[in-house]
């Protein structure tokens, strides 16, 4: 059998496993797959695991002697009583091939320290936050938009999501409304949480790349903000490569300097991938 076999995924918690040393061991609570592309999941929390939101941690499977371990952004907010992920699926990636498969009960490794750049302590004080992601690079987000910290430190949220298909836009659609719904920061987000969908290969109200939004400047005059600036303006990025470029290259352009969490400045970008 090889070692990557799904039948090697642990299946519906059998005696107690001993993780490997840095890791801990995680049971699957939740399940829920939106296309044939993208799932999220949430795990059990450990109770001495910390984080800031906006954070990535290695996740994997104990399916192996040395299990492959890839990057993934927790979800859900610092609060949470539970870790939840969001994911695409690849037929052939290392891990998310077998990842896609797991269900309730199943258990998952994780690293024992989280780390990133997406956190509200590297950025510099200002007016608006910016939010720019594509796929699953909302997952992050995800989480910030659900942190009260947020809302303490910024007066806008403005959360842009770019995918290729309409299907792929229903995460982030459902975990905004659910934020303004929240009891925890419902009343925060109510009025200053905005959330702008994009899909580019297939018929939408807005059907352009996120980049195409921010430098032709329609995305000011469809959200009633004007264009970027140092003064007033921080930005989080999280997506493809390419995006990333485009992205941190329309920031620098604004005067816009690249932060990180030991020098806060205006914008940060995650370097962290998914296979």
């Amino acid at each position: 059998m090889d070692d990557h076999s799904p039948d090697l995924i642990l299946r519906g918690a059998p005696a107690p496993f001993a993780a490997p040393a840095g890791c801990h061991a995680l049971t699957v609570t939740e399940v829920q797959h939106y296309t044939d592309r993208l799932f999220r999941f949430r795990v059990t929390r450990p109770a001495s695991f910390r984080f800031r939101s906006g954070e990535f941690v290695m996740i994997g499977l104990p399916n192996a002697e040395r299990p492959v371990m890839r990057a993934y952004s927790i979800a859900s907010p610092a609060w949470d009583d539970t870790l939840e992920f969001y994911s695409i699926k690849v037929t052939d990636g290392p891990l998310t091939e077998h990842l896609q498969q797991i269900r309730e009960g199943d258990t998952l490794l994780m690293r024992q320290k989280a780390t990133g750049t997406l956190v509200l302590d590297a950025l510099r004080p200002g007016k608006r936050l910016w939010m720019l992601s594509t796929g699953t690079g909302i997952a992050p987000f995800a989480s910030l938009i659900r942190d009260p910290e947020t809302y303490e430190r910024f007066d806008q949220v403005l959360l842009l999501h770019g995918c290729r298909e309409v299907a792929e836009l229903a995460y982030g659609a459902e975990i905004t409304e659910a934020t303004r719904h929240d009891p925890l920061v419902g009343e925060l987000a109510h009025d200053r949480l905005r959330l702008v969908n994009s899909a580019t290969r297939e018929d939408y109200p807005v059907r352009r790349r996120i980049t195409d939004l921010i430098t032709s400047g329609d995305i000011c005059d469809m959200l009633g903000v004007p264009p970027m600036a140092a003064e007033d303006d921080r930005v989080m990025i999280c997506g493809s490569i390419a995006m990333l470029a485009d992205c941190k290259a329309i920031c620098l352009s604004a005067g816009l300097t690249e932060g990180a969490n030991n020098r806060p400045a205006e914008f940060v970008v995650e370097k962290a991938f998914v296979d």
